[in-house]
């Protein structure tokens, strides 16, 4: 039975992109970007194109490419058009299918709709991708109890680059009877074909759809 997972993020630059391009290759699934904010000439397609090595992989067109590099609401105000969530639609595949969204989940797509939204909309449960810094408790979290509210499945919490046992431990602890499974992709020694494949590896080990 095929699979559609939404890869989310705790914040910006958290690796939601390595985590995609991990369960892509894991699964070999077909990727979406739904909305791309900037940096076309190197966008997160474009990217995954780049490190996905697996034949089976089709990259989606983005719904919005956007210029500005900044939140979805504002870069598409700039290019005078308005993103409305009746606009999206999953893409048709046989495939498995992975979704990213756009930094976290309350980053707006207009003056009412956010990534939450979105992911509300096309009904499909959560992958979220989490790394370690100074705040990373709070904002985890406080990312599993607003997807908790509104009754969100999280299927997996990926903790992406170098561990902090104690955060670890903690986010476990207080996630542990809502979170399908728990993930870990190590740090990277650099982001290229061969570490994702490494990653993927790794991780289709453990991973249960």
């Amino acid at each position: 039975m095929k699979k559609t997972y939404f890869v989310t993020g705790i914040g910006t630059d958290v690796g939601k992109t390595i985590v995609s391009a991990t369960m892509v290759e894991a699964l070999k699934a077909d990727y979406w970007k739904p909305v791309q904010a900037g940096d076309l000439e190197n966008s997160d397609s474009i990217l995954m194109e780049q490190l996905i090595s697996n034949s089976k992989t089709t990259i989606h067109p983005e719904r919005f490419q956007l210029n500005t590099p900044a939140s979805p609401h504002y870069a598409a105000a700039v290019d005078g058009i308005t993103i409305d969530l009746s606009d999206f639609n999953l893409p048709i595949t046989e495939n498995h299918l992975i979704v990213e969204g756009a930094g976290g989940l309350l980053v707006p797509l207009n003056n009412q709709d956010t990534i939450l939204d979105l992911i509300q909309h096309l009904k499909i449960p959560v992958i979220l991708a989490i790394n370690f810094y100074l705040g990373s408790i709070n904002h985890s979290l406080l990312s599993i109890e607003i997807l908790k509210a509104r009754k969100i499945p999280i299927h997996a919490i990926v903790f992406n680059g170098e561990i902090n046992i104690a955060s670890r431990g903690i986010i476990e602890k207080r996630s542990g009877n809502y979170v399908s499974q728990f993930l870990e992709i190590p740090q990277l020694k650099s982001v290229d074909p061969s570490h994702i494949q490494s990653a993927a590896k790794s991780v289709a080990e453990k991973i249960a759809l």
